[in-house]
């Protein structure tokens, strides 16, 4: 298997079994120097002694970078001011985190004369097509090995197996029954008995959030402030993107906030079953939704709802550096120009209930939308408007009785009433 023509790859990697036996595979096949790297996004704790496990492994060198911040401005902030939902529930916690992994992966490969990346995605999943399609969009030159679509290895007996042969340093018991993605903004949990989706997900493998049953029972009341779409503040404190999202994760998963049980279509053809905990992006997204409620005119979030479809099959099918997802931000972004203020909410047992939202963009008008007496609108023009606005539906009805066709919305039972 072995082919002359890789010198040098660079593996994303996270010390976990599959990326760890991946490094001696791609010596023992590609016959290649390894060099790693590991993004950091706010999951700390997991990066503790990796560089030592990646040399042992037979890498030549590991980097390790915190992209937390970038993340946060680059990929989860615009996603949010874009509405994206994927499926009408997902966050895309992961879906955005690979092509900025994947983007730096290309850089680090340009900066050192590698030929080629690697990555450990299985040939099932969505993350391989989402590091793949932005290798490809910056760099098409560089070579792409995805061991899992080409070793032998099929089981994770079969994987440790191959670590104790190679001397690779890994632990029977690093890895448990669920296969988990975590960054500051999600946490996932797929496989174990959430492969049949009639099984509700046991309470012990949620690790971020408390269950709804043991949060407060008194709901507790934050306002978030945004900046042109962007989340600057919490309780009136300036804060910067990342603190201020640690303390959204805090206070939201105190309060149960942001659990997902979804069946997603993969991008590869099949459904999937996850779970998701996103206690701060869920905040987030719902706060920054009301407070365009009241900033953008009815044409602008209208259309806005239509492109966040189409923005979030994007990003969940690896496409961040399309085109189509650059010109639909240019849109988002121009949109977001007066989407400034603050939203108040109550969050408790798992709800975000929103109880105030201001503006000093704001075009909700009090005196236009009051019940009262008021001078800037006179409840006279409605009539003509009305006609108007109600013309074709007249005209149509007219043209049916001069044709002598019966009118249908006429007809007995249609609607069926109920007589006293």
């Amino acid at each position: 298997m072995t082919d002359q023509t890789v010198k040098k790859v660079v593996l994303a990697y996270s010390g976990g079994l599959d990326t760890s036996i991946i490094v001696p595979w791609l010596r023992e096949n590609y016959g290649c120097e390894v060099i790693c790297f590991c993004a950091g996004l706010g999951q700390d704790d997991e990066l503790d002694g990796l560089e030592a496990k990646a040399i042992a492994s037979g890498a030549s060198k590991l980097y390790i970078e915190d992209l937390t911040e970038p993340f946060l401005t680059d990929y989860v902030f615009p996603t949010m001011q874009a509405g994206a939902l994927y499926e009408r529930k997902y966050l895309l916690g992961t879906s955005m985190a690979r092509p900025l992994i994947a983007a730096r992966q290309v850089a680090i490969a340009e900066q050192e004369g590698a030929d080629a990346i690697a990555h450990g995605c299985t040939g099932k999943g969505n993350d391989q097509v989402r590091f793949e399609l932005t290798a490809m969009a910056l760099n098409p030159h560089l070579k792409v090995i995805a061991p899992w679509r080409e070793w032998t290895i099929g089981s994770r007996e079969e994987a440790l197996a191959y670590a104790k042969a190679h001397h690779v340093p890994v632990s029977a018991e690093t890895k448990g029954i669920y296969s988990r993605d975590t960054n500051i903004f999600h946490m996932s949990h797929e496989g174990g008995i959430l492969e049949d989706p009639w099984n509700e997900p046991e309470e012990a493998m949620y690790t971020l959030t408390a269950s709804p049953q043991a949060a407060p029972d008194e709901p507790t009341e934050i306002v978030v402030g945004f900046e042109q779409g962007v989340p600057v503040s919490f309780n009136g404190e300036t804060m910067a993107p990342a603190p201020l999202f640690k303390k959204l994760n805090e206070v939201g998963a105190a309060n149960a906030i942001g659990r997902i049980d979804l069946v997603e279509n993969r991008l590869v053809g099949m459904k999937s079953h996850g779970v998701y905990e996103t206690p701060g992006g869920t905040i987030l997204f719902t706060a920054h939704h009301e407070l365009e409620s009241i900033c953008l005119d009815k044409d602008t979030f209208r259309y806005k709802e239509q492109i966040a479809l189409t923005y979030a099959d994007l990003v969940y099918n690896g496409k961040w550096f399309a085109p189509l997802r650059e010109a639909l931000d240019a849109f988002v972004q121009v949109t977001q120009k007066n989407v400034s203020g603050e939203v108040r909410m109550k969050l408790y047992k798992g709800n975000v209930i929103i109880t105030g939202r201001k503006s000093p963009h704001s075009l909700y008008r009090e005196d236009l939308a009051s019940f009262g007496r008021m001078d800037v609108f006179d409840q006279r023009d409605a009539a003509g408007f009305i006609r108007l606005f109600g013309l074709p539906m007249k005209v149509t009805a007219l043209v049916a009785e001069e044709e002598g066709v019966e009118n249908p919305y006429k007809a007995p039972g249609y609607p069926k009433f109920k007589r006293d």
